[in-house]
């Protein structure tokens, strides 16, 4: 079992891009969806489509009512409103700048309250630390340099006893196949270079990742979503996509 998230191999960003964890390339590709995030016909489909089965996964582990949720690479804010709408006082963090722009403009849609900051985890965490009970980072660790830094910053961010989500996809040939060939080459999901297969992270570097941030983990589910029933489903295999749940320890 590795011990350590790995660096990407061959990926050497400069020292601003570092000291940010900020990848320019995927804000940059983030923003281009801006126009069409909320469209659940359009190239956010998947995201859409992936929500219900992602907010069960969360509210079967922790309550949300009330409670304080930090979303961690929030887009335009499809997770976030979500969490806003099972009753959690909710803050969205990006760094793509018209994403937000989308996600706070369709809240005079939806009528729900959500706090939007174009800021990174990291600063997050160094201006709130432990004042959240709740954080999630869905489909965001494999689309930064340092994927460790943001685990630790979501960690700083928890109260004691607070929970903390993390989805990403499995370094493994059938995610290969899945998400980057059949994904958005063959099915055109998504839009190709959406993934890089470099950064993606499997299940045993992410949980010694979780455990070196001083979370516990408490459950890992595979994440399957079907194109041609558009549903999602958790549970079985890891091979692909897959979802962690981890607690900090203390009470709260």
């Amino acid at each position: 079992m590795d011990e350590s998230i790995d660096e990407p191999a061959g990926v050497a960003p400069d020292a601003g891009t570092l000291s940010a964890n900020v990848d320019p390339a995927e804000r940059e590709r983030f923003d281009r969806l801006a126009a069409s995030w909320w469209d659940p016909e359009g190239e956010s489909r998947p995201l859409h489509e992936l929500n219900p089965a992602r907010l069960r996964f969360i509210s079967e582990r922790c309550e949300l009512g009330g409670r304080v949720v930090v979303d961690v690479g929030c887009g335009g804010g499809i997770l976030s409103e979500a969490l806003a709408a099972s009753g959690a006082r909710v803050t969205g963090l990006d760094v793509a700048t018209r994403a937000l722009t989308v996600a706070r403009l369709h809240l005079h849609e939806s009528g729900l309250e959500v706090r939007y900051l174009e800021t990174t985890a990291e600063a997050h965490a160094a201006a709130e630390p432990g004042a959240a009970d709740v954080v999630t980072c869905l489909e965001m660790l494999e689309h930064v340099p340092e994927p460790q830094s943001v685990i630790n910053a979501c960690a700083a961010m928890l109260r004691p006893g607070g929970h903390a989500f993390f989805s990403t996809i499995n370094r493994t040939p059938a995610a290969f196949a899945l998400a980057i060939v059949g994904a958005e080459h063959i099915a055109r999901l998504l839009p190709v270079g959406t993934h890089r297969y470099d950064r993606f992270i499997r299940p045993s570097e992410l949980a010694a990742g979780l455990r070196g941030a001083g979370l516990e983990v408490r459950a890992i589910e595979g994440l399957h979503y079907n194109p041609l029933t558009r549903t999602a489903r958790t549970g079985g295999n890891v091979a692909v996509n897959y979802l962690v749940h981890a607690v900090k320890p203390g009470s709260p």
